[in-house]
């Protein structure tokens, strides 16, 4: 009887944000693949676009990756020379990480696809739509963050 209270599988908050997600992504991934990039090596470079020099606990939550993902991704993009990894000044035991100037190149290369991307989505769902997508959710996030501390 528990299942007559849940909503249809196709309905379930999750499997909305995932089918939204993948939807968004389709768009995103050929372009990405040009480069040889995943998905989430590309939410790094982006992270390190955005603050360059984190360290790999906050690089780690910023990006939604669990570490041992983040440690693979770090490797490959390393041995790429896209990032570089150095010892930070105050505990040599913490990696801080870097966009090299391969990195920021590559950037400057795919990030003019993103926006064309961006732009595509926005202009078929509208961007009122796109802002109050956002605002939910962020608030959406905010408030089951709330709710579980």
């Amino acid at each position: 009887m528990a299942d007559k209270y849940l909503r249809k599988f196709k309905r379930s908050l999750p499997m909305s944000l995932l089918r939204a997600r993948e939807a968004v992504m389709k768009n995103f991934i050929p372009s990405l693949q040009e480069h040889k990039l995943s998905a989430q090596q590309w939410r790094v470079i982006r992270a390190l676009q955005d603050e360059n020099g984190l360290d790999i606990s906050k690089l780690s939550v910023r990006c939604h990756l669990m570490m041992p993902s983040l440690s693979r991704i770090i490797k490959n993009l390393e041995s790429r020379s896209l990032i570089d990894r150095r010892a930070n000044d105050r505990d040599q035991r913490v990696s801080v990480i870097f966009l090299t100037k391969s990195g920021k190149q590559l950037y400057d290369l795919v990030a003019p696809k993103s926006v064309e991307r961006y732009e595509d989505i926005t202009e078929k769902f509208g961007y009122g739509k796109m802002e109050l997508l956002y605002e939910l959710l962020e608030e959406l996030v905010e408030k089951v963050d709330e709710a579980d501390e």
